[in-house]
């Protein structure tokens, strides 16, 4: 199991794409944007799910119980055989790499911060327009705080694929 931690806008689910074209074997790549977007329209908008405002992002109670949910399906698949690159976005950190880590109790995992410069990662998320601004510059550090990781790369400064061949060298 591969969990890609980063910032929106960082690079993550391209460097998954790519993971995916020089793994040999086949993996799969899930994001938690797909997680948000299988959501119900009304926890995308209350206290209880999730919230977007000024590029800061508020998870709610409702939200915390379905990602849990997801995260043992994850586990599960992983359990079952599956090989899976995970794409997510650690608003909280080192307590967020710790629901995972529950959650992967006894799986093997690559942990990779997939860090961007802010300026470069509000650039790409003008670009895509898919996203609340404001969230990229807010997120690129701290994602990273009081993180540890077995590699880390940099997609201000390097190609996803290129990325993905440094990331693919860790995989046992």
């Amino acid at each position: 199991m591969i969990v890609l931690n980063g910032g929106s806008s960082s690079g993550k689910s391209g460097i998954a794409r790519c993971l995916q074209a020089v793994l040999p074997q086949a993996w799969l790549a899930i994001g938690v944007d797909t997680l948000i977007d299988v959501m119900p329209a009304r926890l995308r908008l209350g206290s209880e799910g999730i919230g977007f405002t000024d590029g800061d992002v508020s998870v709610g109670p409702e939200f915390q119980l379905l990602e849990d949910a997801w995260m043992a399906g994850v586990a599960a698949m992983v359990r079952a055989g599956a090989r899976v690159i995970v794409d997510d976005v650690f608003l909280g950190g080192a307590e967020s790499r710790q629901r995972w880590e529950r959650a992967l109790d006894g799986l093997a995992v690559l942990w990779v911060g997939v860090r961007c410069d802010a300026e470069v990662a509000a650039g790409r998320e003008l670009a895509r327009g898919d996203r609340i601004a404001g969230m990229a510059e807010a997120q690129a550090d701290l994602v990273h705080r009081g993180m540890s990781y077995d590699v880390e790369v940099d997609t201000a400064k390097a190609e996803s694929v290129e990325c993905a061949k440094v990331i693919a060298a860790q995989v046992a």
